[in-house]
């Protein structure tokens, strides 16, 4: 079975609302022939109607929300319930994603919660895990990334298995100076299916699509793209450079 290819835009807090715009048609114009591979951008909250109504009638476009609230909905100022996401066209969602982790202090309970909203709101959801720096050099790698998979996995009815994507964030290789070679890269997403055996099944090891979100860029992409477990990227810092992404998306071909 052949898996999708993806390669997704994560703008973090990056843009205004016109540069989100240009932004985003820039990316239409520059990937819209590559048929093959879906585009998911995801955009800072307040621009993804506008990004989601441009891109709403193009094959192989979608967009996303980079978080979601953990509540349905109710008192709890400044958040963002998934109803409200999809509402506005988002079909997918970021969950788990390093920086939640790490500045936010986003733990299990409250990833597990957010990804039964996503899925009870028919959004798509994005999840993302990985170790850090000093948990790769003791060793520890595939420890971490298997209680963070079997945290979640656990949790997700097999029915809803095909509404989920894994986005791997080799932390210890972003902006540490550290690099993460194809290698390491494949290693770890075939050992991620390994643990979607084990918590699921073959069939859904095989299917589902494994993202890599490290430092991808227009110069590493061919050659992580051709590891046979790696299904495209989380591009971060690149997705802001219509040309260095258009790049990224290319490296399929």
């Amino acid at each position: 079975m052949e898996r999708k290819k993806i390669v997704a835009a994560n703008w973090k807090m990056n843009t205004l609302h016109a540069e989100a715009i240009t932004l985003a048609k820039d990316i239409l114009t520059m990937t819209r022939l590559v048929k093959e591979v879906e585009k998911i951008i995801f955009p800072p909250f307040p621009f993804i109607n506008d990004v989601a109504l441009l891109l709403q009638s193009e094959t192989g476009f979608s967009t996303g929300a980079q978080n979601c609230s953990a509540y349905e909905k109710g008192a709890y100022t400044g958040e963002v319930s998934c109803a409200m996401i999809h509402s506005v066209g988002a079909e997918y969602v970021l969950i788990g994603h390093s920086e939640r982790r790490a500045y936010f202090k986003e733990d299990a309970e409250v990833l597990v919660a957010k990804v039964h909203r996503a899925l009870a709101q028919h959004l798509k959801v994005v999840y993302c895990f990985g170790e850090v720096l000093n948990e790769r050099k003791a060793g520890q790698h595939q420890a971490v990334v298997k209680k963070q998979l079997q945290e979640v996995i656990s949790q997700v009815p097999k029915e809803k298995m095909n509404q989920l994507i894994l986005a791997y964030e080799p932390v210890w290789a972003i902006g540490t100076g550290e690099t993460a070679s194809p290698a390491q890269a494949q290693n770890m997403h075939a050992f991620v299916r390994q643990c979607l055996a084990e918590l699921v099944d073959t069939e859904t090891a095989t299917s589902m699509p494994v993202l890599y979100g490290g430092s991808c860029n227009a110069q590493n992409a061919k050659e992580l793209f051709a590891c046979p477990d790696v299904d495209g990227g989380l591009i971060g810092g690149a997705s802001l450079k219509p040309q260095e992404f258009a790049s990224i998306v290319k490296a399929f071909q």
